[in-house]
């Protein structure tokens, strides 16, 4: 004789009760789970929208050439001063110079090693004076250089590009972020005529300086 297993409505009654009460918890997890990532990144949108900070300023304020001659055929020596602004345009937001690297260029060859500035931090629109002594000896340089150098001083100017490249970090209250590496283009127009000052080639003339980030 076969059993016959029969359910009370009593039973299917707590049955279908446990799977609605399920239903409804996890329609409450997803909705306080959506609720919290929109109400997040609003508030990063926000922090965003408020202090995104704008990238640093810099000029070149003055240039000196002490030293720029051949000593061999496609061998350099150079002896430059160069000073630089830097201007921290945000109001809410500090800069942490981490590394910051300054040298000099001619006609797209790096004309002297790399000369590292001291970190420092800038505090919200703050600026600071840069100095730094670049120097070369006996650096390769491309065949044309001389040709090169003689064609500027036939026409009056030497172009001379100051650069500098490094990484820095953002500052808001306590929370500092990672690091972002910068590059900074300046350009001196020195005056060169045919006869050679006693004194190095200079410009005092302040440029604003290209800067990508």
């Amino acid at each position: 004789m076969s059993q016959i297993h029969a359910k009370s409505p009593k039973h299917c009654a707590n049955k279908q009760g446990l799977a609605v009460d399920k239903l409804k918890f996890n329609k409450k997890l997803f909705y306080t789970f959506s609720t919290f990532l929109l109400s997040l990144s609003a508030l990063i949108f926000l922090i965003w929208l408020v202090l995104h900070p704008s990238k640093p300023q810099f000029s070149l304020k003055e240039a000196d050439i002490y030293q720029l001659n051949l000593s061999g055929p496609h061998l350099l020596n150079s002896s430059i001063q160069a000073t630089l602004l830097s201007n921290n345009p945000n109001k809410k937001v500090g800069i942490y110079y981490d590394i910051l690297q300054v040298y000099a260029s001619y006609k797209g060859q790096q004309i002297t090693l790399d000369t590292s500035l001291p970190p420092f931090y800038q505090a919200h629109e703050e600026s600071n004076l840069l100095s730094a002594s670049l120097v070369g000896n006996g650096l390769p340089v491309a065949p044309s250089f001389g040709y090169e150098v003689g064609r500027d001083q036939s026409a009056g100017n030497l172009l001379l590009n100051l650069k500098a490249n490094g990484r820095l970090r953002w500052r808001v209250g306590t929370w500092v972020s990672g690091r972002y590496r910068f590059n900074v283009n300046c350009i001196a127009i020195m005056p060169f005529g045919p006869s050679l000052p006693t004194g190095p080639l200079s410009t005092k003339q302040g440029t604003q300086c290209s800067i990508t980030l």
